[in-house]
C-alpha cells in the first residue's frame, strides 16, 4: 500500500498534466477545421493570435487651399486612409485669408480641426496662446531629426517642438538672366555683398530715356526697369537687418531691439536705394497689380524671394536663376525661413491626437508623399533625402541652381515669430514706410518703432 505522501504526490502529478493539456485548448491555440480533418497532430499546430484591433477614429484636418495643390492634398489624404483604414479624415479648407480668419474663431470656440496646416509664422502664436500640443516627446520617439530640414524652426526658447514642417520657404536672390545679358552685366555670385548688389542693381535700373541709375541725368521719377524689387518682412527688410547684425526682437521674443546702430545702417542702405530709383519704394509698388508682380512681369532685374516664387516666374516664362542672398558688412548672411507646418489641436482627445500624429508621420516619413508634393514646386521638401534627390535638384523647370535653396539653410532663420507677430510687424512696417517716404527721419522712425513694438510685446507677455 502507498503511503499518504506517495498518494498525494501521484495525484498532484496527474493534476499538473491535466492543467497543461487544458491550457493548450484556449481560444488562441485552436486548430483550424482543415487541420483537424487532416488529423494534424496537436503538437504541430501553430498558435493563431489575432493582431490587436485598432478602434475606428475620425479626425478633422484643416488646410488653406489654392490652385493645383488642393487636388494633390486630397489625393494624399485618400492614400493615407487606405494605409490606415481605421482613421477617417474629414477636411476643412478655404483660401488663405478665410481659412485663418475662421480658424481663430474656431479656436476661441473650441471647434478647431484636430490637425491643421499652419503658416510657419503662426506656429508660435498658437503655441504661446495654448492652442496646440507640444510634440517634443513624439518627435524624439519617432523621428530622426538629422533626416529633416526645418524641425528647429518650430522649436521655442525652452527647447520644445510644436510642429512638423509640411514644406519650407527659404529666401534667395532671384535674377532675370535676359536683363543681365542685355545690359552685359555679370550674374550675381555667392560672394556678393549688399553694397556690391546695389551697384549691380544700378546698372540694371533703366529710366524712360534708356539711361541707367549709374549714369548722369538718370530720371528717378520715371523708372521703367528696377534693379531690385523689395517689399515685406519676408522678401525685403528683415534679411538686411539680420545680415547687418541687427534684428527686431531679442532671443526671448519679448523685447524689442529695433533701435540699434546696425539696423540704422541697414535701413539707410534701403533708403539710399529707393532715393536713387534702384529699389522699389512703397509708392512704386502701388503701380503694379501686386507687389509680387514686379519680377515676373520683367519690370525688375532682381528680387529677394522665397521658393514659392518660382511658380510665378515659371508661369511667366522668365529666363532666370537664383543665388545666395548677399553678405552684410561683416560677412554675415541671413536667409529668411517660413516653415509651413502641421500642428495638433491641444483640445483633441487622445485617440484623435494619436491619429493626427499618424497623419503627420505619414507626411514627413514617406518618401513617395514627399516626392509627390515636391513635384508641385511649391516648397522645399522637408525630408533631406528627397530634397537632395533629382526630384528636387534636377527638376525640369527653372531655376537651375536649386542647390542655392539647400545651401541657404546654413544661415537661415525664422522671422522672429511669436504670439503677437502680426501686431509687431504691422508697427514696424508703418514706421519704416514713414522713413521710406520721407515723412519722418530714419532716427525718429526707429525710435517710434521700438516704443510701439515693445508696447505690443509687453501688452501680451507682461499679462501672462
Amino acid at each position: 500500500m502507498w503511503s499518504k505522501k506517495k498518494l498525494m504526490a501521484s495525484m498532484l502529478f496527474v493534476l499538473s498534466i491535466l492543467l497543461i493539456f487544458s491550457g493548450c485548448s484556449n481560444g488562441n491555440n485552436v486548430a483550424t477545421e482543415q487541420e483537424k480533418s487532416n488529423n494534424t497532430p496537436k503538437e504541430t499546430v501553430k498558435a493563431v493570435v489575432d493582431p490587436p484591433q485598432q478602434e475606428d477614429v475620425s479626425i478633422k484636418l484643416g488646410f488653406y487651399s489654392g490652385g493645383k495643390s488642393d487636388e494633390k492634398m486630397k489625393e494624399l489624404i485618400e492614400k493615407f486612409m487606405v494605409k490606415y483604414p481605421h482613421i477617417k479624415v474629414e477636411t476643412q479648407s478655404a483660401p488663405y485669408g478665410q481659412f485663418f480668419g475662421k480658424l481663430d474663431t474656431q479656436i476661441a470656440a473650441n471647434e478647431a480641426p484636430d490637425v491643421w496646416l499652419s503658416d510657419g509664422v503662426f506656429v508660435m502664436k498658437y503655441a504661446q496662446r495654448g492652442a496646440i500640443k507640444d510634440l517634443t516627446n513624439w518627435i524624439d520617439r519617432d523621428l530622426n531629426k538629422d533626416e529633416y530640414y526645418g524641425l528647429d524652426f518650430n522649436k521655442d526658447a525652452e527647447g520644445h517642438y510644436w510642429a512638423i514642417p509640411q514644406g519650407i520657404q527659404i529666401g534667395v536672390l532671384f535674377y532675370n538672366k535676359d536683363l543681365f545679358d542685355k545690359a552685359n552685366v555679370p550674374y550675381p555670385n555667392d560672394n556678393m555683398t549688399w553694397e556690391e548688389l546695389k551697384e549691380t542693381a544700378a546698372k540694371l535700373t533703366v529710366d524712360a530715356s534708356g539711361k541707367t541709375a549709374d549714369e548722369a541725368n538718370f530720371d528717378t521719377k520715371n523708372v521703367q526697369q528696377y534693379g531690385l524689387t523689395f517689399f515685406s518682412i519676408t522678401e525685403g527688410w528683415f534679411s538686411l537687418l539680420k545680415s547687418y547684425g541687427g534684428g527686431v526682437l531679442d532671443p526671448t521674443g519679448k523685447k524689442s531691439v529695433v533701435n540699434s546702430e546696425q539696423n540704422k545702417q541697414a535701413m539707410q542702405w534701403m533708403i539710399d536705394g529707393m532715393d536713387r530709383g534702384i529699389l522699389t519704394d512703397p509708392l512704386d509698388l502701388k503701380s503694379f497689380q501686386s507687389s509680387m508682380a514686379v519680377f515676373p512681369s520683367g519690370s525688375a532685374a532682381m528680387r529677394i524671394g522665397i521658393y514659392a516664387r518660382v511658380l510665378a516666374a515659371n508661369e511667366a516664362g522668365l529666363n532666370y536663376d537664383v543665388a545666395l542672398l548677399p553678405k552684410g558688412p561683416d560677412g554675415k548672411r541671413f536667409a529668411p525661413v517660413i516653415a509651413n507646418s502641421w500642428v495638433i489641436n491641444k483640445k483633441a482627445d487622445d485617440a484623435k491626437a494619436i491619429a493626427a500624429w499618424e497623419w503627420i508621420k505619414y507626411w514627413a516619413t514617406e518618401d513617395d508623399v514627399q516626392k509627390e508634393w515636391a513635384a508641385l514646386g511649391e516648397a522645399v521638401p522637408v525630408k533631406k533625402s528627397v530634397a537632395n534627390s533629382d526630384v528636387f535638384l534636377n527638376a525640369t523647370e527653372m531655376p537651375i541652381n536649386r542647390q542655392a535653396f539647400l545651401d541657404s539653410f546654413e544661415f537661415a532663420g525664422t522671422l522672429d515669430s511669436n504670439a503677437v507677430w502680426e501686431e509687431w510687424v504691422s508697427k514696424f512696417n508703418e514706421n519704416a514706410n514713414q522713413a521710406f517716404l520721407k515723412a519722418t527721419s530714419l532716427e525718429e522712425a526707429l525710435t517710434n518703432a521700438d516704443k510701439e513694438i515693445q508696447a505690443v510685446l509687453s501688452n501680451f507677455y507682461d499679462k501672462k
